[in-house]
């Protein structure tokens, strides 16, 4: 099973503190403005003005809005990496330890606080939902990929085809249901997600025990 790139790389990487911060500003502006305006009304003059910096800050960075959205998709998969790390490492420490089924819930559980918390992840998450209502495969690829790097040494397995074909089945299950719940519910229908942690549990247990 091929590995899939990361999003659209930036124009320039930010090299000193004071771009770093800049280009956070930058995304946390483009985030709180899809949320207002969604993706189509937005505007790279917009977000320069949100985040208080000259559009020639914006577009030393970005060539257009497609970049930027992009950017702040990749930023959501780090940070959705960061938090599911965090809490495995939390299971871990515990009594009993984690295991795959508290990993599931880690996995699972941390993307639906982004997708109730995190601004402009209803319309972005991972970079699928752009345009709006399209869902393109690769970054589900991208999410299993990241996933099989952060659990497979956690469950104690190979990171072969085989496990990255399991995560990717289950990374798809997953965004089909979630996505069913959150259009049943506005903050996701909870006997839907229940559901689908259910389904998860049933095929991962085929593969995993």
């Amino acid at each position: 099973m091929r590995t899939v790139s990361h999003a659209t790389p930036l124009r320039r990487a930010p090299v000193q503190r004071r771009s770093a911060e800049r280009l956070t500003r930058i995304l946390d502006a483009c985030a709180d403005l899809l949320d207002e305006v969604g993706y189509d009304a937005l505007s790279t003059r917009a977000v320069a003005l949100r985040a208080d910096v000259p559009i020639g800050s914006v577009y030393r960075f970005f060539g257009n809005k497609r970049q930027m959205a992009d950017a702040l998709a990749q930023r959501n998969l780090e940070r959705y990496a960061e938090r599911v790390t965090e809490r495995l490492t939390e299971a871990d420490s515990g009594p009993d330890g984690g295991g795959w089924r508290g990993a599931l819930d880690a996995v699972l559980d941390e993307y639906l606080a982004m997708k109730r918390t995190a601004p402009g992840f209803s319309l972005i998450d991972f970079g699928n939902q752009i345009p709006v209502g399209d869902r393109h495969a690769v970054p589900n690829h991208r999410v299993a990929e990241r996933l099989t790097e952060l659990l497979s040494g956690y469950l104690g397995r190979r990171p072969d085809d085989d496990l990255r074909r399991v995560f990717l089945v289950a990374v798809e299950t997953a965004d089909t249901l979630v996505q069913l719940a959150f259009r049943v519910a506005p903050d996701g229908d909870e006997k839907i997600i229940e559901e689908a942690r259910e389904l998860l549990r049933a095929y991962l247990g085929r593969v995993l025990d």
